[in-house]
């Protein structure tokens, strides 16, 4: 049969508080909404490099159209 003495118990039970405490720890979440992790989420990538800077299509764009009337006009004339 095994026994124990009277004294082993609060040092069990200290042992198991911690051990749980620590547990818990395990399962936090660092955010407390989802706002904040998106916001860091997207932070992250973005010095990681994930998004680069975005093409700049009006310039293309505003070229495409001065070309364009500049034809149709020397057709005109």
């Amino acid at each position: 049969m095994l026994t124990t003495s009277p004294e082993d118990h609060p040092a069990d039970i200290t042992a198991l508080d911690a051990a749980a405490t620590t547990a818990r720890d395990g399962f936090a979440c660092m955010f407390s909404t989802s706002d904040e992790y998106e916001d860091a989420l997207v932070t992250l990538r973005r010095k990681e490099g994930r998004y680069g800077a975005p093409f700049d299509w009006q310039a293309l764009l505003l070229t495409g159209c001065v070309f364009t009337l500049s034809g149709i006009l020397l057709l005109v004339l």
